[in-house]
């Protein structure tokens, strides 16, 4: 059973950085691209950032050049580093496989306060 656990969310001010933990778990993760996405109050869950199993990134327009997503496969976690970031950056955050989800973890809470 695959299991996510993201960390790392908290309280900045806009222009802060934060950097969020996602702890995997039941697979190898290796072998499967990973997704940070997130969702904002009354919003539906979107995509911010992905990074393949070979290493390549890619980041929706929004965040691209604030946000850098990364992996380290022998600790079996992926990180989102946010950069800059601003009252829109809020949401509550998700990592997951990038093309057949599993179950969501809890999330992590971020909040870039005015």
């Amino acid at each position: 059973q695959v299991q996510l656990v993201e960390s790392g969310g908290g309280l900045v001010q806009p222009g802060g950085s934060l950097r969020l933990s996602c702890a995997v778990s039941g697979i190898n993760l290796r072998m499967y691209d990973m997704t940070w996405y997130r969702q904002a109050p009354g919003s539906e869950r979107e995509w911010v950032a992905f990074i393949t199993k070979g290493g390549l990134t890619s980041y929706v327009d929004s965040v691209r050049g604030r946000f850098a997503i990364s992996r380290d496969d022998t600790k079996n976690t992926v990180s989102l580093q946010m950069n800059s970031l601003k009252p829109e950056d809020t949401a509550v955050y998700y990592c997951n496989k990038r093309w057949v989800p599993t179950a969501w973890g809890q999330g992590t809470q971020v909040t870039g306060a005015e």
